[in-house]
């Protein structure tokens, strides 16, 4: 039994040279070493960062394999030493079990071969159909999001919160930064349907309401976006969300409208003016991106997933908390009882089986 074990992970191992193609990254990471090494490497501040990112998340990989690898002839030695001393057993147990969480750590991230699936994500949640329910909704996901970004060590930073009317929130924008955010966070793209007896509802009552989820890439750098600055109208006003003195008291909130295409972006959870315009215009060029890549192709789910009505009928996922408790993705049939743990962030599951789904239909 535990022989075949070894020589199964050994194929899984091998396998995920293969797609991950770690000859030919040993070869990149060495040739940008090179490259870094020049003189003058540094006078185009901006390449050199985004070459140094580059050979920095290539080294990463090929380090991710090789502690595989090692863990794969650690638990094999542990294996031989069994038959000997039984104290062994346990190690080689719990080395098996580290490897295949490395091994599927290693294959979930070949899936994310897509232009900026690699890179981080800007994330937006808008009420749906139901009213104030709609609102708290926004609110109980851009909470669940957030811990769940947190969970895996990503760095979160909010750019908008609009409250609602005297519930919830109208809105919610994070930029999520983190290795695969966004390939990972594309599979949240969509409208979450929530069932529960509402907590507003003196006669509680059985409530059904939405939120729509939209996920974009930040763009790198060396993307170009045609935007005319003429073409966009800048407002401020002051902040009405929750925040420092300075952020409530000065009008630091901007609102962006691209004229032509009537694209709304607010942000105004920055403390300065300026930080609030440039984190509203990576927004909007994220935006005008994605809508002329929708342009250019049928299949826009690369991106965002279809785009749905706000509505019952186009949910990717409802999260019943009456009369029964589950979480179920319509998507992929896979569904919890734990509707707490999924709420308070506990979304890898979820995550994964979409990615694993989509891989395999």
């Amino acid at each position: 039994m535990a022989n075949k074990e070894i020589e199964a992970a050994r194929t899984r191992l091998s396998d995920a040279k293969g797609y991950l193609k770690i000859d030919a990254l040993a070869d990149k990471a060495h040739a940008l070493d090179e490259q870094m090494a020049r003189p003058g490497f540094w006078d185009d501040a901006q390449e050199a960062q985004r070459i140094s990112k580059e050979a920095s998340d290539i080294k990463e990989t090929i380090a991710e394999y090789e502690s595989a690898r090692q863990k794969l002839d650690d638990a094999s030695a542990a294996f031989e030493l069994a038959e000997e001393d039984e104290a062994f057993a346990q190690e080689y147990e719990q080395g098996m079990a580290e490897l295949a969480r490395m091994l599927d750590a290693l294959e979930v991230s070949s899936w994310f071969s897509g232009r900026f699936d690699r890179g981080g994500a800007i994330l937006s949640i808008n009420p749906g159909q139901g009213g104030l329910e709609a609102q708290d909704w926004t609110e109980m996901l851009y909470r669940m999001y957030k811990r769940y970004a947190e969970d895996k060590g990503w760095n979160v930073t909010v750019l908008d919160l609009v409250p609602g009317e005297g519930i919830g929130l109208d809105k919610a924008t994070i930029q999520i930064e983190g290795k695969n955010a966004f390939g990972m966070l594309s599979a949240e793209a969509g409208v979450h349907r929530l069932v529960r007896i509402s907590p507003t509802d003196d006669k509680k009552r059985r409530h059904t309401t939405f939120a729509g989820v939209e996920v974009l890439p930040i763009l790198p750098d060396d993307i170009e976006v045609e935007l005319n600055p003429s073409d966009v109208r800048v407002d401020v006003y002051r902040s009405s969300g929750p925040g420092g003195q300075c952020v409530n008291t000065t009008d630091s909130a901007v609102r962006l409208t691209h004229i032509p295409t009537g694209i709304v972006v607010t942000c105004q959870n920055e403390k300065s003016q300026l930080q609030n315009k440039e984190a509203a215009f990576r927004v909007l060029k994220a935006k005008l991106y994605e809508r002329e890549e929708q342009k250019r192709q049928e299949e826009i789910d690369g991106l965002r997933g279809d785009k749905m009505d706000n509505s019952f009928g186009s949910q990717i996922r409802n999260y019943v908390l009456y009369p029964y408790q589950m979480v179920k993705d319509t998507r992929t049939g896979m569904e919890t009882g734990n509707v707490d743990a999924v709420l308070d962030g506990d979304l890898e599951a979820f995550i994964i089986g979409y990615h694993k789904w989509k891989a395999t239909a």
